[in-house]
């Protein structure tokens, strides 16, 4: 379990007490955590029960109760601590719990698999100039905000121009022509939004004709909004200096691991009940590691995991900021923790070996990465091809 993870589980948790009645409270809009500071109890530390306490008349220590109790039986959650004078102390599970929380949370959800609903109450209205970034970073931004539960509107400023099959090509839809009011009547707690990015000097036609559509929906998004966007050739390079060929690449390989492994005819230990699952101590430590617990959780896998757990909160925070190049570089660093971990740990046996468990747990770890590949890909807009 993450930091983002547990915050939006304790959040949860406000809201079943509040929707019992048993905390008569506002709902906070999102849940802090912290680290705990040296000499205190448990992984995690949240002050929420002091900040509900005067809300809903009761002491901090009942509010922490009345939470312990919703919190205590999620998965990833080893031990709920009231210390102080309300605060909640969090101890999660062992690391290998966690990383096959983790992993069966992808297996489960798929492509969204860091999808969720903490923008749920938010009405956004998106506002674009007809300029090519305009149109595809506003179309990313409502990809994004979608994902997390965000009811969207976007406008742009008029119709009727050449480009409009080209816009089409690269997956731009507008619902709107036209400026619309700095304030809807109908919600005025939904102001217009601009989407004001480093024009990309060069239209839809000659960037589609030149590059295709995911190198150019790439090379526009990978850059922050406020940086201009290098639209060369190098975007069409089959090599691992290109990150759009890095990303899909590796995306690929996953699929290529599955295929390969299905030909062998072994699946992976998320679908082998019940094989032994070793996704984070994966990696064969050396004879004077393999009685440390520690040590094994330093392997090549540990980074990768690592990644795939920080998924949701990318998303979430991409989304807030109206940030698409957050997810690419998200993106990048998967393919290239997934690279590290499969040029240490092949999950494919070799020669005459036979696939063993850790074969089972390192190609779930792989299906993962993949999957998270293909899931951040279509969130901008761009294709997962199966093969290259």
């Amino acid at each position: 379990m993450t930091p983002a993870d547990l915050s939006r589980t304790v959040l949860h948790a406000v809201r079943r007490a509040v929707a019992e009645n048993a905390l008569h409270a506002l709902v906070p809009a999102r849940v802090r955590v912290e680290r705990t500071r040296p000499g205190g109890s448990g992984d995690y530390a949240c002050a929420v029960a002091l900040q509900l306490a005067g809300d809903a008349g009761l002491p901090a220590l009942e509010v922490a109760r009345i939470l312990r109790e919703r919190v205590a039986a999620e998965p990833g959650i080893g031990r709920v601590e009231i210390t102080g004078p309300g605060f909640l102390s969090f101890t999660l599970d062992a690391p290998g719990d966690s990383d096959r929380a983790v992993l069966d949370a992808v297996r489960e959800r798929g492509s969204a698999y860091g999808h969720g609903d903490a923008l749920r109450e938010e009405v956004l209205r998106f506002h674009h100039a007809r300029e090519v970034r305009a149109a595809v970073t506003g179309d990313a931004v409502r990809r994004l905000v979608l994902s997390q539960g965000a009811r969207v509107r976007i406008s742009c400023d008029e119709a009727g121009q050449a480009g409009e099959a080209e816009w089409g090509l690269l997956g731009v839809t507008v619902d709107a022509y036209g400026t619309p009011p700095v304030t809807s009547p109908a919600d005025p707690s939904a102001p217009l939004i601009p989407v004001r990015p480093v024009p990309a000097g060069a239209t839809a036609r000659e960037l589609l004709e030149r590059l295709g559509p995911d190198a150019t929906r790439w090379g526009l998004l990978r850059p922050a909004s406020h940086d201009r966007a290098p639209l060369g050739d190098e975007l069409l390079v089959q090599g691992e200096a290109n990150p759009l060929f890095l990303v899909r690449y590796a995306y690929a390989r996953t699929r290529a691991l599955t295929r390969g492994a299905a030909a062998l005819g072994f699946t992976s230990a998320s679908d082998a009940a019940p094989a032994p699952y070793e996704a984070a101590s994966d990696a064969a430590p050396a004879p004077h590691e393999a009685e440390s617990d520690e040590a094994s959780y330093e392997s090549p896998a540990r980074p990768l995991l690592d990644l795939l757990a920080d998924h949701p909160r990318v998303l979430l925070a991409a989304a807030r900021h109206r940030a698409p190049d957050r997810v690419a570089r998200q993106l990048e660093a998967v393919a290239h923790a997934f690279f590290d971990f499969h040029d240490s740990c092949p999950p494919l046996p070799s020669g005459d070996e036979k696939p063993s468990a850790a074969h089972r747990s390192r190609l779930a770890l792989a299906e993962a990465a993949g999957t998270v590949l293909a899931g951040g890909l279509s969130l901008l807009g761009i294709r997962a091809p199966a093969h290259i």
